[in-house]
């Protein structure tokens, strides 16, 4: 079974998570085809607008916890490189010289909340739930602040960040988190339906007012993500994390909670 499907709806190209049987959780080999997905999409002169979204009840759970697990106790891991291929396929489609849109389907957890946020659009079921726990799994949504704190700003990013909370689509709508909320049966047509519609604008129009839109940001996207990567990497290989993620799995409260 392929980890994505990719589909072409007009001039759109729809790409689906298709790993539903884990929540379509961000494993490496995932990670890998959808940048692929994304990097073919981008360079092909029929699609004009990429839609993301996944199959299942699950839009995706974020990292696949069971292999940042596994690091602890394999001398071959490489999670560095693993960091950096994450960051690079969320810079694929934040970067990528068409519109790019978010289909959310079901819940949108941690590094799923990321790849919904490097998008342009962002489009959420009405049952459908977004949020950002990694600090309850002794980790740090270091990459995916980045994109965070220019959406919705420093107090809301604090809020979202620290807290850990799941909020739902209303309220996610309501921060400037995502743009529109959508009925779960009326999802994917109105992406679509978007794509469609962002289809009329000229190509070269598109791809440099997305270029303008970072460079006109007070730092270049790209520093701040190199900075988070480091972070990213130095709270990974935490023993907090390491004990987070393990009474994750234990289902047990981590440590550092009475």
């Amino acid at each position: 079974m392929s980890l994505v499907c990719i589909e072409d709806s007009d001039s759109a190209a729809v790409i689906t998570l298709n790993r539903p049987e884990k929540r379509n959780a961000l494993s490496r080999e995932l990670v890998a085809a959808l940048h692929e997905a994304v990097t073919r999409a981008a360079d092909d002169p029929c699609v004009r607008a990429i839609v993301v979204t996944g199959a299942g009840p699950v839009f995706c759970a974020g990292l696949d916890l069971a292999e940042v697990a596994a690091e602890f106790n394999d001398a071959a891991a490489d999670p560095e490189k693993d960091t950096s291929n994450l960051m690079a396929l969320f810079q694929a489609l934040h970067a990528c010289g068409k519109p790019t849109i978010a289909a959310v389907n079901g819940a949108a957890v941690a590094g799923g909340a990321g790849l919904m946020s490097a998008c342009d659009y962002v489009l959420v079921a009405d049952d459908a739930t977004v949020g950002y726990p990694e600090v309850k799994r002794g980790l740090t949504a270091a990459i995916v602040m980045v994109y965070l704190l220019r959406q919705v700003g420093d107090r809301q990013a604090r809020r979202l960040l620290l807290g850990g909370e799941m909020i739902d689509a209303a309220e996610a709508w309501r921060i400037g988190l995502v743009n529109e909320v959508v009925a779960p049966d009326a999802l994917l047509f109105r992406a679509e339906t978007l794509a469609g519609e962002l289809a009329t604008g000229a190509p070269g129009a598109l791809a440099a007012t997305k270029t303008l839109l970072d460079e006109l940001q007070n730092r270049p996207i790209d520093d701040d993500l190199k900075k988070a990567v480091e972070w990213h990497l130095k709270i990974r290989l935490s023993d907090e994390s390491r004990e987070g993620i393990q009474a994750f799995f234990e289902k047990r409260k981590p440590n550092w909670l009475p």
